[in-house]
């Protein structure tokens, strides 16, 4: 398992995959384990680089609070730590938030830029406050997740699409972090950090080109906030897809386009 200490912490990653090299920022809550199925299409075109974030999975899980300039930096220090300069980036959901964060801090490490699903803060609109509904009683946080994520999934809706009905069904098995772990706690700490996240002011910085790509029917990364990041982001394009959070796993489009963009 490829282990390095880098800005103060115990940071896991991988790296896999053939050609131009690809940062990726994973979402929240997510690890390598639970999300490789989203990242291994990359794998295809690219070189990826992904670790799993502070206080997830196989990193170590440091006493918080934890800030978006964090996640930035480890980031910044796993290029390091690999000799990596310029790279691509890519972030998905609160791995959008932190490729924003990373680009307006360390703009000269970005050559392009893909923000799926994702939002600015301040201004521009934040993404729906997950801690919130974190706090539910499980069958009301269950029931409002799925409307978050897709706002068409009903019971029929499901019925007649079985790949929405797989995406739930997935989400659903994943079993919920043990009170007190560092698992609770990492996911605790990312959600906190997430809830104060502003790049709106700074997002005139980014001067890479840079693909938004946004679900139509969104609830938790609204399109309205897609619009806003390419409204701020100089020659920024915006490409909408048939679904929701996950538009990446419903529309056929979404990754062979998201390629395309990347490879330039």
């Amino acid at each position: 398992m490829p282990t390095a200490h880098l800005n103060g912490i115990d940071l896991y990653y991988e790296r896999f995959g053939e050609g131009p090299t690809l940062l990726y920022f994973n979402g929240s809550g997510t690890t390598l384990e639970t999300s490789r199925v989203g990242i291994d299409p990359y794998a295809r075109e690219f070189d990826v680089v992904v670790h799993d974030q502070r206080g997830l999975g196989a990193t170590e899980a440091p006493a918080g609070p934890y800030t978006m300039a964090d996640y930035a930096a480890d980031g910044r220090a796993l290029l390091d730590h690999l000799g990596l300069d310029r790279v691509l980036v890519i972030g998905t959901s609160f791995g959008g938030m932190v490729a924003q964060e990373f680009a307006v801090t360390y703009p000269e490490r970005v050559e392009r830029l893909a923000l799926l699903c994702t939002s600015p803060g301040g201004k521009g609109r934040s993404s729906y406050p997950l801690h919130e509904l974190a706090e539910l009683p499980p069958e009301e946080r269950k029931a409002k997740g799925m409307s978050i994520v897709d706002s068409r999934w009903d019971d029929a809706w499901l019925a007649d699409h079985p790949v929405d009905r797989m995406i739930v069904d997935v989400v659903a098995s994943a079993s919920p972090a043990e009170p007190g772990s560092d698992r609770e706690r990492g996911e605790r700490g990312q959600l906190e950090a997430r809830s104060h996240h502003d790049v709106w002011d700074r997002l005139p910085l980014i001067t890479c080109p840079t693909f938004v790509a946004a679900g139509r029917y969104d609830g938790i990364a609204p399109l309205a906030n897609s619009e806003a990041i390419v409204s701020q982001i100089p020659g920024a394009r915006l490409r909408i897809y048939e679904g929701g959070h996950v538009f990446f796993f419903q529309d056929p489009t979404a990754i062979p386009e998201i390629t395309e963009f990347l490879k330039g």
